[in-house]
């Protein structure tokens, strides 16, 4: 199994970057999830809401492909830009990734 790069980067006020490891096949919900970095899932992570929203800003040829499914999600996503994604669905496949989470402090409490 290859282990690459993750790079998380927040809007939010205050909070520092961090580099974590991030496995072939995994998803950056999942890695934000283990490392204890909170970024909404209200579906559970399974591409059923847009709360886990992200900008992937390096990497996007890393990534697995976008479903119909996710884009119509990212739709609805707070603030979408061409660059978002979904963080259940967004599956490292070939190399180092850079995100950033959007302030999660507008989802609190929904």
């Amino acid at each position: 199994m290859s282990i690459y790069k993750l790079k998380i980067n927040f809007e939010e006020q205050g909070k520092e970057s961090v580099e974590l490891p991030i496995a072939g096949g995994e998803s950056v919900l999942d890695v934000c999830h283990d490392h204890g970095i909170e970024l909404q899932h209200n579906c559970g992570g399974v591409c059923g809401c847009s709360t886990c929203h992200v900008y992937v800003t390096k990497g996007m040829d890393d990534i697995q492909e976008i479903s119909d499914k996710e884009e119509d999600f990212i739709d609805r996503a707070v603030r979408p830009r061409i660059t978002s994604r979904l963080g259940c669905q967004c599956v490292v496949i070939s190399g180092d990734i850079e995100v950033t989470i959007p302030d999660q402090s507008e989802f609190l409490g929904h």
